[in-house]
């Protein structure tokens, strides 16, 4: 890989965002710690956003169009969205991707850009 080969591309790119994402929301609907956040979302339109920003957020194309991530989460921080909801999101896309054998390296990127969201998630 050359130095200006983006995460999207390392991680494989279109393929490999979407398969991410839908392997990540079926655990997230699954795990008791954070799917009541999922109640009542359109998971194919939730899918659809999150897809593009990971692709964004990872270096690919930029075609996101949703809110900022403060914007996005506020109605969700009101029903209680905390650190202990965030890690449980963290820990299912990193169990997504040891799922996929992307290598540590780029799960520890993953995580990287996932937590640099924090506090904008959680409206700090």
């Amino acid at each position: 890989m050359t130095e200006t080969t983006t995460l999207y591309e390392q991680i494989g790119g279109e393929a490999a965002v979407n398969a991410a994402v839908d392997i990540f929301y079926r655990k997230v609907l699954t795990d008791h710690r954070i799917n009541r956040f999922f109640d009542g979302v359109n998971m194919a339109q939730q899918a659809a956003k999150q897809k593009a920003f990971l692709t964004m957020a990872f270096g690919g194309p930029h075609n996101y169009t949703g809110e900022d991530m403060r914007k996005g989460h506020a109605h969700l921080v009101k029903l209680g969205l905390d650190d202990s909801h965030f890690d449980a999101v963290i820990e299912n896309l990193g169990a997504t991707l040891v799922e996929l054998n992307v290598p540590q390296a780029l799960i520890a990127q993953v995580a990287a850009i996932g937590e640099s969201t924090r506090n904008d998630v959680l409206g700090r």
